[in-house]
């Protein structure tokens, strides 16, 4: 629906689809995390391994040949922010 069979417009689609479907959530909990008093540092980190991530992701689809390694390490990237954010949280509101 709406690529007519253009594998190279399916894929374009998909990686903005990922994007939309975690990006905010990153941003959120990095909101979260800074909201909840959490040091500078940590916080900025969180943020670079997010954009770096995300990044990833973009650059093996958009790369000539897509290249699968920045996909797959851009989602491992991405969701270790979000599990570490929301451990962080979790950790901060039970102790």
């Amino acid at each position: 629906m709406g690529h007519n069979g253009n594998n190279s417009l399916l894929e374009r689609m998909r990686a903005q689809g990922n994007f939309i479907e975690y990006a905010p959530f990153g941003v959120i909990l990095l909101a979260l995390v800074e909201f909840s008093g959490a040091p500078a540092l940590a916080v900025h980190l969180l943020g670079l391994l997010l954009v770096i991530g995300r990044a990833l992701h973009a650059w093996g689809f958009s790369a000539p040949p897509p290249v699968m390694i920045g996909p797959v390490f851009g989602m491992i990237l991405t969701l270790t922010i979000i599990l570490l954010s929301a451990l962080g949280l979790l950790l901060y509101t039970l102790f």
